[in-house]
């Protein structure tokens, strides 16, 4: 029971604390990244996942650290949203990672439009002391690519083997 409840929040909710954050301060924290990475070697171990299938996990998530590495070298990404990615990546494994890398890049493309919009329009004098909604609104400012990111992830994680393995009967007789 607890290892499906864990099975079923950890990921949704580091991920949705990685969103929140980089929508409030444009940062994400390295502890979200090794929290999340932390999080699948334990669950993987726990749940009896195969050495292989663990080492396939890592090998997706190695291979979108250097691929985000590569973007964030050219100043396409920050540094948070390559960690981020690949830390999701491994909870994905290559079963799942094309599918959770074409819903970041299309609510990726979609946040960076509204964004642009957004900053075209002055900004309403009641959000004015909001330091963090200046931020967003500021031309200058990049994009939270970790909203796009956690938006692309919690829409195929219901698909993955993770949830799969919960006996959702067992919480509906509770």
């Amino acid at each position: 029971m607890i290892l499906d409840i864990v099975r079923l929040s950890l990921f949704p909710a580091l991920m949705a604390f990685a969103a929140a954050s980089d929508l409030f301060t444009m940062t994400i924290s390295n502890r979200i990244s090794l929290a999340l990475a932390a999080g699948f070697l334990a669950l993987a171990l726990v749940s009896g996942m195969p050495l292989h299938h663990i080492l396939s996990h890592l090998g997706a998530g190695l291979t979108v650290l250097v691929i985000a590495f590569g973007c964030f070298a050219m100043g396409w990404v920050g540094g948070g949203d390559a960690k981020v990615a690949s830390a999701a990546a491994l909870w994905f494994g290559f079963d799942h990672l094309l599918n959770y890398l074409l819903y970041a890049s299309l609510f990726g493309g979609a946040l960076t439009l509204l964004l642009l919009q957004f900053r075209q329009w002055p900004l309403p004098w009641q959000f004015a002391g909001q330091p963090w909604l200046l931020k967003l609104h500021a031309r200058e400012s990049g994009i939270p690519y970790g909203i796009a990111l956690a938006i692309g992830a919690l829409m195929i994680y219901p698909e993955t083997e993770w949830i799969k393995a919960v006996d959702l009967a067992r919480f509906a007789m509770r």
